[in-house]
């Protein structure tokens, strides 16, 4: 059984600073060599284009170093411990120290993995007045357990990678179709003043009905919720209570709920919501909008939320009402139209006379199910990305000594 053993970063990858060329001289600046900043480093693996570039004269008249591929950009201050991996050969400025591994001593994506741990060392040693800052020597100094052999480091590495390029793929899935649906939201429904939209499926072409809100729901929350009592929260029990900080992206978050008492619970029926119930904040964060679905109890609203009843079910489909106003209508009317100070108020008469359009039900119901769906990908891809995530969690603490 082959074992790990305690090594300096320094002993195994050079510890490379940056700089930055003088910005008096235009000539040293619009070149064609990549030159980071850590503002550019964030969620990304690999960097391959910097915003700004220098000269070679630029380069020659300061003291930035070029970095080789596969070097680990480590932010050294203005948020120490954010890492990329160099693409192509590049240099940074001095807020950074980057990790250029040795061959056949360091892999790239093992070291890149450590990225935790790294970052708390980093914190740890750092130092200075205005901002905290690690230096070259600090980080050369950080001892690493390792494998002996840089083919262990290799597998592990490329472990890793495989489940940053499987969180990376699904993210980008995820971006892709909330492009979709804000450019299908921008196409299929009517503009401003017109009552057909730019696309819609075959076999519709009736104009749509403009109305206001309040014609085809109504809106009711709870009165006097600020008399309720701490003893009336039950750590258990059989009547939910809904609040404006359980809504996750158009979701109940069930986890984070509290319960109330029976009393609580039948004191309005107007709040006992059910699945396919619409519910709008009124407070705190106006205008989030939630669809219930996968409620397992009978449940309450507190007073900081609205239960959306349609009037007419044969002329108004309740998924098509909610992906209307989870849409960015709702929101940038509520923004201009709430009350209150430093903290915004959502009245119901200014929610009834918010404008809607409608199709034909038929027509709403295609429309309420294609938003769904995307709804439903993206809620895939996102559960997916957290399992990864946690995989990777776990692995990393027991993977590493």
């Amino acid at each position: 059984m082959i074992t790990w053993e305690q090594r300096k970063l320094g002993d195994v990858s050079e510890i490379i600073g940056g700089g930055t060329p003088s910005t008096n001289h235009p000539e040293y600046w619009d070149g064609d060599i990549d030159w980071y900043s850590p503002a550019e480093i964030s969620d990304q693996i690999y960097v391959k284009r910097s915003r700004r570039r220098i000269t070679q004269l630029g380069y020659d008249n300061s003291s930035a170093k070029l970095l080789p591929p596969g070097t680990v950009l480590f932010t050294s201050r203005a948020g120490i411990g954010k890492t990329a991996i160099l693409s192509q050969k590049s240099c940074t400025n001095q807020g950074f120290q980057s990790i250029v591994p040795h061959e056949n001593e360091l892999d790239t994506y093992f070291i890149f993995s450590r990225t935790n741990v790294l970052k708390r060392y980093g914190e740890l040693v750092g130092a200075g007045s205005t901002f905290a800052e690690v230096s070259g020597k600090q980080m050369s100094a950080m001892n690493l357990m390792l494998p002996t052999t840089i083919q262990e480091q290799q597998l592990i590495g490329q472990f890793f990678k495989k489940l940053d390029c499987l969180i990376t793929l699904h993210q980008q899935k995820i971006t892709r179709l909330i492009k979709l649906k804000k450019a299908m939201l921008e196409k299929m429904f009517p503009k401003k003043g017109s009552v057909i939209p730019e696309i819609r499926f075959n076999g519709f072409a009736n104009a749509w009905e403009q109305c206001k809100l309040g014609d085809i729901a109504t809106m009711h929350a709870r009165i006097g919720w600020q008399n309720l009592r701490t003893s009336e929260f039950l750590n258990s029990g059989d009547y939910m209570l809904i609040t404006g900080t359980d809504f996750i992206d158009g979701t109940i978050n069930f986890d984070t709920c509290h319960y109330v008492k029976r009393e609580r619970y039948e004191q309005d029926k107007h709040i006992q919501i059910s699945n396919g119930s619409i519910l709008i904040t009124k407070d705190g964060t106006l205008g989030k909008v939630a669809y219930i679905q996968g409620l397992t109890m009978p449940a309450t609203l507190n007073a900081g939320v609205f239960n959306v009843e349609i009037k007419d079910e044969n002329k108004v489909d309740n998924r098509y009402l909610f992906q209307y106003l989870k849409a960015p209508f709702l929101m940038n009317y509520v923004y201009k139209k709430a009350t209150g100070g430093t903290i915004k108020h959502l009245n119901q008469n200014i929610l009834v006379n918010f404008p809607v359009v409608l199709p034909q039900k038929t027509e709403q119901k295609v429309i309420g199910e294609l938003f769904t769906n995307l709804d439903h990908l993206i809620t895939l891809h996102q559960r997916k990305i957290d399992m990864l995530k946690k995989l990777k969690s776990a692995c990393l603490s027991e993977m590493f000594i």
